[in-house]
């Protein structure tokens, strides 16, 4: 099968978020295909935590691998492994604002957190 080369993309920069995440002393967790590294000290990750690749990293907060979050960064593994390396200048040029950030709103901006 040939994979994408945005799906190859998403998968490198996971590898590399993955490694970044170990040097850290991350631990390790798989969640439908999405490789998830958690207990990171805060200033690894912005917000509540990152999706990086194929890869999701964040701290220890209990809602930071809740269902709902973990199925908000899922879409955002699907949304990296559409773009490929494209999705972080496209992710950029959307904007800060989560309320306003169209790929925050497709991967929901409740399961997100940004909205109560």
């Amino acid at each position: 099968m040939v994979v994408p080369l945005a799906a190859r993309q998403a998968a490198l920069v996971g590898r590399l978020a993955r490694a970044y995440a170990a040097l850290l002393g991350a631990a390790a967790e798989e969640h439908d295909g999405m490789h998830v590294r958690h207990g990171l000290p805060r200033r690894a990750y912005p917000r509540g935590g990152v999706t990086w690749g194929d890869t999701y990293v964040c701290g220890s907060a209990p809602w930071a691998r809740s269902p709902e979050r973990l199925r908000h960064e899922r879409v955002h593994v699907e949304q990296w492994r559409t773009y490929g390396l494209w999705f972080a200048l496209l992710y950029l040029r959307a904007g800060r604002d989560p309320l306003h950030n169209r790929f925050e709103i497709e991967a929901g901006l409740h399961d997100g957190g940004y909205v109560r």
